[in-house]
């Protein structure tokens, strides 16, 4: 039998053992392929088989995914995407699209219905900034359709505003200046996506000279074993070839099997001519052995992840690495450790099958979810709030719900419109309502925020008043009267609360000044004092009478001139009384005189203080002790009519005759005070 025959013998054996483990529809695009080594022949059915599987299952998520992009809104007619995807993808080699796929994957997901428009375009650029622009292509899709979504949600709401108040509908135009901004990013990234495959077109070409190239330097080299190069000259080429084929990059896919095919067919020939050196193939054979050992342990490994998506994105890599980077093994060790890292790969693609047949169960669960919370939002809009509470509780359960309904995750393809119009039609009744009730609340709002402008005329006016106490309670009232008004119309209500606040805040501060300014003043009033005070504890009075209360007197004067002192060190007033009833008792002086003429200083003291608390406290005062002694006086005289028999020189009638004319003094000293304290008034 030839040798051509006994490789397309061995090739469909092969070939139908693989179908029955594997269980794959795909066709071996390598099956049209002849070569003329049976060894070729078995390793590039082996390899091409579970790649070509693994290339389907890709195409077939792909497919899914774009599917499902329908789900939204559609492009614009200038879009050229779709011809990329259909035109390029046909040239793109197998291992470019596993690239490509792990790159898409690398990219952060992120839930694009629950940021703004804002935050859309600044993900935009950071896609269009950060990553290849033949990566980002489903981000793209996804972010746009986010943002129209959003974009039309508020034309709509603007439009039903429009029209509630009186507008005709060939009037309305709505802009957004985003819209603009987001349109342009958009077309810097179809821009980009067609430069780039435009190059990619050339940059494939010039890849695929250099591979064809690199065969025929392979082609040669068998004629150089056993010439004048030694064997290990020759090998070393030979990895060099190997070296700068894996660096060549990628050519155009419709010749990708041809040329993979036709490079193998030669690495094993080149083997085969190696049979005389036992050494060099044994030990490559040994290496590659080694390579792909570890590979399978690495795909098992993928077997236990939990995120199928992710095992199937990093077995694409292994297939890689297996077909382009690992040269073969020795023919004893090929059937089996194909089998295992078959075993691996078809658990993977089992597990991912498995995943894209749930997905239709999880869109449902998730239909049901969303038409949930369009009920909740529909039984919110049926029950209208009648107050600026109510709304505002009512606006916030439905923007918790709005953002639960992105948050969900899609719904099957057949659902998906219907559930977008009845979320829309829902919160466009909520809307409508919402709208009605503050259309109502405008005018009572321009009443409200006259009755606020005219308190901030009164503030305005009153800011720089001089009677201060006044001033103090007619602010506090204002500001009372402000909390207690309600709300004004949006526009408005920064500006006037800024000018209230400027108003009370002048006024107020101005207070603080002053009252800082004569704190100030008070600590050196109280050091002045602090001084006359010990100066006067030990004075001695050597003059005749009139010359010692002269004398007095004019220690008074330079106390009350001295001023007032921080409240807290009120204390030394009633320290210096006890100077003074010192001094007084080397005067010949009536305890009325005295007392009236140390009231001076009291009296000073108060007239002092600012606004008339301190003298109407003191003044209460006063009033009260002579209650307090009429009451007293009226009750010892009650108590003299027990002893109408007793003589008067009765010991303890005498002592109640005493006492009466004690409190009578004392009466009359009072009455003095409140006389002197009148004056003030």
């Amino acid at each position: 039998m030839s040798e051509e025959n006994k490789a397309s013998k061995t090739e469909e054996q092969t070939e139908v053992k693989k179908d029955n483990a594997l269980k794959s529809d795909s066709n071996t695009e390598a099956a049209n392929t002849q070569t003329t080594s049976k060894t070729a022949e078995i390793v590039e059915k082996q390899d091409e088989e579970l790649t070509t599987e693994s290339i389907n299952v890709v195409q077939s998520a792909k497919n899914v995914d774009e599917d499902e992009d329908e789900d939204f809104a559609e492009e614009d007619d200038d879009d050229d995407e779709d011809e990329d995807s259909t035109d390029l993808e046909a040239a793109l080699s197998k291992d470019v699209e596993d690239e490509s796929t792990q790159e898409r994957h690398a990219i952060p997901e992120k839930d694009y219905d629950s940021l703004t428009k804002q935050e859309l375009i600044k993900e935009f650029k950071n896609l269009l900034n950060n990553y290849n622009v033949q990566a980002i292509k489903e981000h793209v899709n996804a972010l746009r359709t986010s943002f129209i979504s959003k974009f039309e949600e508020e034309q709509d709401e603007a439009k039903e505003k429009f029209l509630e108040e009186g507008g005709n509908i060939i009037d309305f135009r709505y802009y957004n200046p985003l819209k603009k901004d987001f349109n342009s990013l958009y077309y810097e990234y179809r821009d980009k996506r067609n430069n780039y495959y435009q190059n990619l077109k050339k940059d494939l070409n010039a890849n695929l000279e250099t591979r064809t190239a690199l065969i025929e330097e392979l082609k040669e080299l068998k004629n150089e074993l056993g010439g004048e190069d030694s064997i290990n000259t020759t090998f070393d080429k030979f990895k060099d070839i190997q070296d700068r084929w894996r660096n060549a990059g990628n050519i155009p896919r419709d010749r990708y099997n041809l040329v993979w095919n036709n490079y193998h067919h030669h690495v094993e020939n080149f083997y085969d001519f190696l049979h005389l050196n036992r050494e060099f193939r044994d030990k490559d054979f040994k290496d590659n052995l080694d390579k792909k050992l570890k590979l399978i342990e690495q795909a098992e490994e993928l077997t236990k992840d939990s995120d199928v998506n992710r095992a199937f994105k990093e077995l694409q890599m292994l297939h890689k690495i297996w077909k382009e980077e690992i040269g073969p093994v020795s023919k004893e060790y090929r059937e089996e450790i194909w089998e295992k890292f078959s075993t691996a790969t078809r658990k993977i693609h089992d597990a991912r099958q498995d995943y894209f047949k749930n997905i239709d169960k999880v869109f449902e669960e998730n239909l049901e979810k969303k038409q949930e919370v369009i009920s909740k939002i529909e039984a919110i809009a049926n029950k209208p709030s009648n107050s600026h509470g109510g709304w505002q509780k009512q606006m916030k359960e439905v923007n918790t719900l709005r953002e639960s309904f992105f948050e969900i995750g899609k719904v099957p393809k057949k659902d998906n419109e219907p559930t977008w119009k009845a979320f829309k039609k829902a919160t466009r009744e909520f809307n409508h309502n919402k709208n009605g009730f503050y259309k109502d609340q405008k005018k009572e709002q321009y009443d409200n925020l006259q009755k606020k402008l005219d308190l901030i005329q009164l503030a305005e006016e009153n800011k720089d008043n001089e009677d201060v106490q006044a001033t103090i309670d007619l602010m506090k009232r204002i500001q009372a009267d402000w909390k207690k008004i309600g709300h004004v119309p949006r526009k408005d209500s920064d500006k006037i609360w800024k000018r209230f606040k400027k108003a009370c805040n002048h006024f107020f501060d101005r207070l603080h000044a002053e009252k800082n300014e004569i704190l100030e003043e008070e600590k050196v009033n109280l050091e002045k004092k602090t001084a006359l005070l010990e100066k006067n504890k030990n004075a001695k009075l050597e003059g005749t009478p009139d010359e010692n209360l002269k004398a007095i007197k004019a220690i008074i004067k330079e106390w009350k001139d001295t001023g007032r002192v921080p409240h807290s060190k009120k204390s030394i007033e009633q320290d210096f009384n006890k100077v003074l009833d010192g001094l007084f008792k080397s005067l010949d002086l009536s305890r009325k005189d005295a007392e009236l003429i140390k009231y001076d200083n009291r009296v000073a003291s108060l007239a002092d203080q600012d606004g008339n608390h301190a003298l109407n406290k003191e003044r209460f005062f006063i009033t009260k002790k002579i209650e307090e002694s009429r009451a007293e006086i009226n009750q010892l005289e009650n108590n003299l009519g027990f002893f109408q028999h007793v003589a008067d020189d009765n010991p303890l009638v005498k002592d109640v005759h005493k006492n009466i004319a004690e409190h009578k003094k004392t009466l009359e000293i009072w009455k003095a005070k409140l006389k002197k304290l009148k004056t003030l008034y």
